[in-house]
């Protein structure tokens, strides 16, 4: 099993060197190999994910060729978009229900890079230049194929900024930028990546008590709605040791006030817990930065 080369989180895309720029996609990394009969699809946690994407492994067993790795990104398509929440609804326990999904709303396998070639000789060795040209031979004799894509890519920065710029209201998460004359790195952090980041201003309408504590857990953060009411839209990470007192005291200030005006904290959610409900309502005065 080939672990897959990872990125690190960076404020602006490489200026100087020699790079390759990707999109970044917003969807389950995956490291697909073929032996024999044999399909593995390996999330980059080392875990599988073959029984959740048949219609990839269905995919991946109708080549010619019976030996190959290949590195790519689950994706499943919506309109011009990707549903970040159809991949996670393919975890389930339920052969039937993935099934059933994978006919309704079929995954794509977005692919970047080739760590072994037909004849099962290793890549990782050689360049990301070597690398992408044997993968887009091997894709050049699959012909056309809708489940199986290749992410195009420049090495032109201007054009790598435009991706950016765009990024956050589609498909693309972001951009990648690949050492061109470096080996392949399995689990290393061997790239770089750059997210479009946005910010918002959100009002502190309540707060959670940290579990059998009276520390503060975490803040409930709200927007206003077009009706003028705040509605709940999440929560801050846990609150440091060192920040508690000042914030205890800062709080007490607020408190009393009538928290949510629109939908509250404890509605049914994915995230939802049997503490969800629990919470101290506070004055909408304080902003926070996200």
């Amino acid at each position: 099993m080939i672990l897959p080369m990872e990125a690190r989180l960076v404020d602006a895309l490489p200026r100087t060197g020699a790079w390759q720029f990707e999109p970044k996609w917003d969807g389950f990394r995956c490291v697909a190999t073929r032996r024999g009969a044999k399909v593995e699809l390996t999330a980059k946690s080392g875990k599988s994910l073959t029984r959740y994407f048949p219609e990839i492994v269905a995919a991946l067993a109708k080549i010619k060729h019976k030996t190959f790795t290949v590195d790519g990104e689950l994706l499943i398509p919506v309109g011009s978009a990707l549903a970040f929440d159809a991949l996670q609804m393919r975890l389930h326990p339920a052969q039937s229900r993935i099934d059933k999904l994978s006919r309704e709303t079929p995954a794509i396998l977005m692919l970047f890079d080739m760590l072994q070639d037909t004849d099962g000789t290793l890549l990782i060795d050689r360049t990301l230049t070597d690398r992408r040209k044997a993968l887009e031979n091997f894709m050049r004799g699959l012909g056309r194929n809708a489940t199986l894509r290749v992410s195009p890519f420049t090495r032109d920065l201007a054009q790598a900024k435009r991706w950016l710029r765009k990024a956050g209201h589609g498909a693309l998460d972001g951009v990648i930028a690949k050492p061109l004359d470096q080996p392949y790195q399995p689990g290393e952090r061997a790239m770089l990546k750059v997210k479009c980041l946005r910010t918002a201003d959100c009002v502190v309408g309540g707060f959670r008590y940290a579990t059998g504590s009276k520390d503060i857990g975490s803040l409930l953060l709200g927007l206003y709605n077009e009706d003028g009411r705040l509605d709940h839209v999440g929560f801050t990470s846990g609150i440091a040791d060192a920040d508690q007192a000042a914030l205890k005291k800062k709080l007490a200030r607020y408190r009393g006030g009538e928290g949510f005006s629109g939908n509250a904290p404890g509605g049914p959610s994915r995230w939802s817990t049997e503490r969800s409900a629990e919470w101290e309502k506070l004055k909408p005065k304080l902003v926070v930065e996200v």
